[in-house]
């Protein structure tokens, strides 16, 4: 328990620094996750806008697995403007993010009107 007004006030900045953490988020030495809107996507990359406001580029294998969140069986890639979270690794070397699956929200077409 805490034991003093310090210890309130140290605990208190260690969440708020907790809480303020970028949307790159660190869960082990190596899975991350990207979270965002795909502003770009090939064959070989994707690219997401944060939360925070930068452009992270992930690249892409054929070993990817895409998981689209209204459609569990379609294994196909996310568009441009979908929501994504994409599990990533870190190349130590290289700083590059590789993704090993990308879960995904599809973003709603209106109908034409009528």
């Amino acid at each position: 328990m805490l034991k003093n007004f310090d210890d309130l006030i140290r605990s208190c900045v260690i969440l708020l620094v907790a809480c303020a953490l970028p949307s790159i988020v660190l869960a082990t030495d190596t899975d991350l996750h990207v979270l965002g809107i795909v502003t770009a996507i090939d064959a070989t990359h994707v690219e997401v806008k944060t939360a925070k406001g930068p452009i992270v580029s992930v690249l892409l294998s054929k070993q990817v697995k895409f998981k689209n969140k209204s459609d569990p069986k379609s294994s196909e890639p996310p568009g441009v403007d979908d929501r994504v979270i994409i599990e990533v690794t870190k190349d130590d070397k290289t700083k590059k993010l590789s993704a090993t699956v990308v879960h995904y929200s599809p973003v709603k077409t209106a109908s034409p009107p009528r």
